[in-house]
């Protein structure tokens, strides 16, 4: 019994000096995150915020919601015509062929009068010619100075008009007439500033004058302006510049041929 109550003393000593018995130390209690709830009354509908509404519009919606606001706060507009890039031949050009493809999708299906097909396609066909109207001064001198730019878009819008339908009423041919006329003189405009700069050059040496005749060709006739400033400032560099005048009489020299808008078809060889 004496031993037993000496082995019980010891281990109380023990437990009396062990880490465990010592005062616990509060532990600090860890605070979890009051979840936030809502009143009632913010549980009710309401709009979107501006950046989750502006991600739900496509390129169409975001260009008309633009253009409403400009049209109502003209200050606003002026702002986005400064700030806005300008635009590449190239965006040009496919907003164009936007437009010629919904012209094309006008057409009614199947065999129908020329009368009842103008009617269904005149919409269409007036916004891809006001389209061209209004695009083609961004690219003229002054305002554009690169003459192989301002050849470029020239050289695609061309190539629309050339597909612009050829009615067979004459009353109606006019779109495509007054197209011709209009981009005819936007050439003209752009190979007199070119040969101002660099003695028509340029004209040459980018094949501008072969695109041109063959635009005149396919026109029919009809680019007689650009024809005529194409003849007068660069159709110089046709010839030798140091063979006599009388050289200038060759019918097959570039600059008669320019003239006579005949350049660019099979020259005749023989007494045939």
């Amino acid at each position: 019994m004496a031993s037993r109550k000496r082995k019980a003393d010891d281990e109380n000593d023990e437990m009396s000096v062990s880490p465990t018995s010592s005062p616990a130390i509060p532990s600090k209690q860890l605070s979890r995150p009051s979840k936030k709830v809502r009143a009632g009354h913010d549980m009710g509908g309401r709009p979107l915020p501006l950046p989750r509404l502006l991600e739900t519009l496509d390129t169409a919606q975001l260009r008309m919601v633009l253009q409403t606001i400009c049209e109502r706060h003209p200050d606003i507009g002026q702002e986005v015509v400064n700030g806005a890039p300008r635009p590449t031949v190239a965006s040009a050009l496919n907003v164009l062929d936007e437009y010629q493809g919904k012209l094309r999708n006008a057409f009614p299906l199947g065999h129908s009068s020329s009368d009842y097909t103008y009617f269904r396609v005149k919409q269409a066909l007036g916004a891809l010619i006001d389209a061209i109207s209004d695009f083609t001064p961004q690219y003229l001198p002054p305002t554009e100075q690169q003459t192989n730019i301002s050849l470029q878009y020239l050289d695609g819008a061309t190539k629309i008009i050339h597909a612009l339908p050829d009615w067979e009423s004459q009353q109606y041919r006019h779109h495509k007439h007054n197209a011709y006329d209009e981009i005819s003189r936007a050439w003209a405009l752009v190979i007199t500033e070119a040969a101002k700069r660099g003695g028509g050059i340029i004209l040459h040496t980018g094949g501008w004058n072969q695109s041109l005749a063959k635009h005149n060709q396919q026109s029919g006739g009809r680019l007689e302006q650009a024809m005529s400033a194409m003849a007068n400032e660069a159709g110089w560099m046709g010839t030798n510049p140091n063979a006599p005048a009388s050289a200038s009489s060759d019918p097959n020299s570039i600059l008669n041929q320019l003239m006579n808008g005949t350049y660019g078809s099979p020259v005749r060889v023989g007494p045939w």
